[in-house]
């Protein structure tokens, strides 16, 4: 009986996942790191580029919004560059993630053609690598947020919350992804043809709670982007809780996704793992 049992649950992939990782945390950081230097290696200034590229689009967005266009005025009662800024910082990480996180296979290849190396470990140090640049994108951050008077605050802390679940959930979320692309490329060329709509869907530039429409305020709680976008937001501007009980709704969303994508993500990753030698 017990034997059964773990056949039916490895047959979703989890358990594979989870011993691919056992005593690969060392492994997994320093190819993290060499992730983030082979990425823009050739380059004079190596990795700072990872920096330097969000902080000028950061520097535009606040030339455009504070200079250039000041008819344009606050959106919920924030200036428009500093709620731009808490939604832009969150979705740079989700976008490079969903990119990064879809073609991690196919740019690492050798260590699944040549090598005998546990292949879901590729998905997790690509997202370690996004998440160093998203850590420091988020210090730059919050220090112009203080320059601006917002913060410090108790509230901050929910930082600490929002950003892991947002790693765990794209992490999840290229499970299934990367070898999806792996296996067509039509998979991975549909992902980058769909970013920029779910930036715009996604309130990174709007306030998705002012949506009027009952029906499309509902859907919009099915978006883990506007979870996370909109949670950065609670930390540091808006001095909300997690579990408020006027968002309860989409926290449950969300952990239901969640739990759901673990169990298709990991799924997909073991039907697809066996073939991407030969696909490859």
């Amino acid at each position: 009986m017990i034997l059964i049992k773990k056949s039916k649950f490895d047959f979703l992939g989890l358990t594979d996942i989870l011993n691919e990782h056992k005593g690969q945390g060392k492994k997994i950081l320093l190819l993290s790191v060499n992730e983030l230097k082979k990425k823009y290696k050739g380059a004079a200034l190596g990795s700072v580029w990872a920096v330097i590229k969000p902080s000028f689009t950061l520097f535009i967005l606040w030339f455009a919004f504070s200079i250039g266009i000041r008819a344009s005025g606050n959106v919920n009662g924030f200036p428009r560059f500093i709620f731009m800024l808490t939604g832009y910082v969150p979705w740079f990480f989700i976008s490079e993630n969903i990119i990064g996180g879809s073609r991690c296979i196919r740019l690492n290849r050798q260590f699944v053609t040549k090598l005998s190396f546990p292949v879901s470990n590729i998905m997790t140090f690509t997202s370690f690598a996004t998440l160093y640049v998203h850590l420091l994108l988020c210090v730059i951050m919050y220090v112009v947020l203080l320059c601006f008077g917002y913060g410090p605050s108790i509230y901050n802390l929910e930082f600490f919350y929002y950003c892991p679940m947002m790693f765990l959930f794209f992490l999840v979320l290229s499970w299934a992804t990367a070898p999806l692309s792996a296996f067509s490329k039509d998979f991975e060329n549909l992902v980058n043809s769909i970013i920029t709509g779910l930036c715009w869907l996604s309130g990174i530039f709007w306030n998705t709670y002012e949506i009027e429409n009952p029906v499309l305020k509902t859907l919009m709680y099915f978006n883990p982007i506007n979870y996370f976008v909109n949670g950065y937001r609670k930390a540091f501007l808006y001095d909300q809780f997690i579990f408020d009980s006027n968002y309860t709704t989409e926290t449950v969303v969300f952990f239901g996704e969640l739990i759901v994508l673990i169990f298709v993500g990991s799924h997909y990753y073991k039907k697809l793992r066996k073939i991407l030698p030969d696909i490859l």
